[in-house]
């Protein structure tokens, strides 16, 4: 059996759905039930069936999913996959770059940019894992992205046999203070309707 298949079917044992970010290895794309940014992603999580939602993303989107979904099981393939802009009040590109942009916003909105415009050729200023998805959704067209491509290592660091494990074992679930999800829960949710 394969690693996919293993995965596959720990998926109906133990009542799953994977989401995946865009940032992920595109395997781990690949393997979701649903793949997009993290406001997406956190609005799935909310309509959800499944008792066990896998986080193939960094932690602060566990923990939003964990907090969207109290009475869920949240699971993250790697406890040590951060996001540092999270930490960061510092934009994450210069305005000059954004001042030549023909589009400034969230990855799909870049995706949906993308698919979107008359465009045939797009330079891309976003983390590289977003290049499955344009590709996908646009194989007529051409991506270019800067010579030193933006990578989130902590993204990558998630892989099938890792997806696995937390299926197969439990590892790594998201735990939170019940205070402090009470206290995050209106301003995520607030989030989610404006986001609409």
């Amino acid at each position: 059996m394969t690693v996919t298949e293993e995965i596959q079917a720990l998926k109906k044992e133990k009542n799953a759905v994977i989401l995946a970010h865009y940032y992920v290895r595109p395997e781990g794309q690949e393997i979701a039930d649903y793949t997009g940014d993290s406001f997406y992603l956190s609005k799935i999580a909310t309509g959800l069936e499944e008792q066990t939602i896998v986080f193939c993303g960094v932690s602060f989107m566990g923990e939003s999913a964990k907090i969207l979904n109290p009475e869920k099981t949240v699971l993250m393939p790697d406890a040590r996959a951060d996001c540092a802009m999270a930490h960061m009040a510092d934009e994450e590109c210069p305005k000059a770059v954004l001042d030549l942009a023909d589009y400034v916003g969230s990855t799909s909105g870049i995706i949906r940019y993308a698919r979107e415009s008359g465009g045939d050729e797009f330079i891309i200023c976003t983390e590289n894992g977003v290049r499955a998805a344009l590709e996908k959704e646009n194989p007529e067209k051409r991506f270019y992205f800067t010579e030193t491509e933006p990578v989130c290592e902590d993204m990558k660091r998630i892989t099938l046999e890792k997806i696995r494990h937390v299926l197969k074992t439990g590892d790594n679930e998201v735990r939170m203070d019940a205070r402090l999800m009470e206290e995050a829960k209106a301003p995520l949710t607030e989030m989610l309707r404006l986001g609409d």
